[in-house]
This record gives C-alpha cells, structure tokens and sequence, in this order.
C-alpha cells in the first residue's frame, strides 16, 4: 500500500508539472519584446537611387530606340577619352537601370550594402552583365553610397526564331554587398537626450498601454506616458550616462502582446490566411449549383411525294428543335458552432468539395452576417 500511495503521489507531481509547464508555455507563447513590435523614434532605414549602365550583356541589352540608354553610353566612354557619337552606337550590349538600396540606420563609411538593379529600357535580359561606378543618393540629393559589381539574375531568357523560354524576371538582379556606404546615416535617435519615443509598428491602445506599464515596471525613476496608440514618451530626471545602454533595457523589456483578430484573403492567388485567435459565431452555410444545359438541333422539312410546277410558296423548310435540361444539385449544409476557428470552417468547407474561390465568397458572406469576429481584409 505504500509502494501505491508513493507512486500516485509520483503521478500526481509528473502531471501538475506538465500542467504547469503547458501554462507556462502557453504564457510565454504571447510574450514578446518591445524591440520585436516597435521601433525607437529617429531610427529606420532610407531609401537610396541610382542611375547606372549594365554592361557585357550577350545582345540582350536595351536596342537602339531607347535614345537615353545611348546617349549615356556615349557620355560614359567620353569619360575615358573617347570620343563617339549616339550614332556610331550599335551594340545591345548595354542597358540603362535603375539602382536602389537602403541606408540603414546609423550606418557608417565603409559599410557594405545590398543593391537591387531593375532594367529601365526594353533590355530582354540582365544575365551575365556588370554593373558600372553608381552614385546612389537619398531623398535629399546627397550622395550616401556607390555601387558596382557583377548580377546575380534569378531568372532566364533564351530566344530563337520561332520561340522563346523564360524563368521568372531576368530584368531584374541583385548584387549583394555591391554598394559601399561614403556617407554615414544623417538619421539618429529622435530627442533631447533626456527623452525618447517608442513608436508601435502596429498602432493599438492596449499594446501601447502595455508597453507603457511594462516600462515603469521595469526602469524605476522615469515618467512613462503612452500619448497615444501608436507612440510611447519615456523622460527621464537627468540625461543618461549611455543612452545605448538605456535603449537597450527598453527593447527588452517583454510584455503580453494582443494579436489584432484578422483574416487576410487574397482573391488573385486564392490564399486564405487566418489567425490563430479569429473565432466564429453559429453559423449555417448552404452552398448548391444550378446547371442549366440548353441544346438545339435543326432538322429539314421537305414536302412528300414529287410535285409537278409547284407553288412558290412551297419549299423546304428548316426546322429548329430545342431542348432544355435543368439539373440542380442538392445544397449541402454546413453548420459552425459558436467559437470555431476559421481553419476548422475551412476543414469542414474542404469536405463538401468547395474551392477556394468558393471559400473567399463564403467567408465574405459571413463577415456580412455578423458572424466572423475579427477584420476581414481582402487583398
């Protein structure tokens, strides 16, 4: 009896412990870091454009219509001592693009940059060329970084006579670490040095009331207010020794974040994504086909026997015969109970051999009834 009472006390503990752990996870499964939800303000990226030549294309280039493409060819070879004319350019070997990249925050010289490289002519292709000496500047016309280098295409184009075979867009390339940063980033921490912002990348009042409670718990001794769904005001009473320092225990901070209760519907592809969180109210769902075939045959009416100078007005006559077929089929009958998720509606819809196309139009149906609890965004 002992060896029993000790092993159900056993039993009893392993199963609490697996209770307690499921809660715990199931807590920390919600947690998340300010730094993974918001951002400090002053500090983002920004946008960089070029203007540049792509060479050594395998005649795959820009054609001698696109009068920019060769004029920038000619100014370019001016540059190093030789002279030629728009004219005396017959090459399509050469394409015109648009270079663009992003300047991350507090970026330094020297600092290497991912570039994009789209085709701005009639190129066909961009496989195997190299970028020339880019400038890319920023909304403010400064230069902040130069690109250059051979592109990585992630696609291709062959043609021939008659035919041609094409992957995804070979107009357009990447050339990673292709762009050097000249100039650092004129962007910092927004602020006096005694206060900062914390702005949400998802504007919601309880998320930024959290963010709030979560940092006067956490950092003692400063005023907290949240001014409003979106943005977080922290002032502290002197100025920080390292306000590096001071961020960095800001964006580790945890709080329990609240989920927006969204499904998100893209008509063009079919893709139907939901969160986990969307529930449903009681709802029925009816969904039948009505098939409608309409035939016709023409038969030819001629009169009997022979007739010798007969009438004029008789003649053979051609005769059309319709022929109408309704089928209808039986409507199945799908019922959702109170608080089902959207994949479980899905799953059920799936079973009566509904499409996706069908599920969209179900799904909008039933944000119209009042009976999908959260946002319907139809992309």
């Amino acid at each position: 009896m002992v060896e029993v009472a000790v092993s159900v006390k056993r039993t009893v503990r392993v199963l609490l412990s697996i209770a307690l752990l499921a809660a715990t996870s199931a807590v920390w499964a919600n947690e998340v870091r300010i730094k993974q939800i918001a951002r400090v303000a002053g500090v983002r990226e920004n946008p960089l454009t070029g203007y540049g030549l792509v060479f050594g294309l395998s005649g795959s280039g820009d054609s001698m219509r696109n009068r920019a493409t060769l004029q920038s060819v000619a100014n370019t070879l001016r540059n190093f001592g030789v002279n030629v004319t728009e004219d005396e350019l017959a090459s399509r070997n050469v394409a015109a693009v648009i270079v663009t990249a992003k300047l991350p925050a507090f970026a330094e010289p020297g600092q290497l940059l991912d570039v994009q490289v789209s085709s701005a002519g009639d190129a066909r292709s961009l496989t195997g060329g190299t970028l020339m000496l880019t400038p890319l500047y920023g909304p403010d016309d400064r230069l902040y970084a130069i690109a250059q280098g051979a592109i990585s295409v992630g696609g291709y184009q062959f043609e021939g006579l008659t035919a041609s075979v094409q992957k995804n867009h070979p107009t357009v390339g990447w050339i990673p670490s292709g762009a050097t940063v000249e100039q650092g980033s004129p962007l910092g921490v927004a602020g006096d040095g005694r206060s900062l912002s914390i702005l949400l990348n998802h504007p919601d009042f309880t998320n930024a009331t959290r963010v709030a409670n979560a940092i006067r718990a956490g950092i003692p001794n400063v005023e907290v207010r949240a001014e409003h769904a979106g943005k977080v005001t922290v002032s502290y009473p002197v100025q920080p020794i390292s306000l590096v320092a001071e961020i960095a225990r800001l964006e580790n901070l945890t709080i329990q974040q609240q989920r927006m209760a969204r499904v998100v519907v893209n008509e063009r592809t079919g893709t139907v994504v939901a969160g986990g969180d969307v529930r449903l109210g009681p709802v029925s769902i009816s969904h039948g086909d009505l098939k409608v075939e309409i035939s016709t045959e023409f038969a030819v009416s001629q009169p009997n026997g022979v007739l010798l100078r007969p009438s004029p007005n008789i003649a053979s006559v051609v005769v059309p015969s319709t022929r109408i077929g309704v089928e209808e089929e039986q409507a199945p009958l799908v019922s959702v109970k109170e608080g089902a998720t959207v994949a479980e509606l899905i799953t059920a819809l799936r079973a009566i051999h509904l499409s996706t196309r069908d599920v969209i139009a179900v799904l909008q149906s039933i944000k119209a009834a009042g009976a999908l609890d959260g946002e319907l965004v139809i992309q």
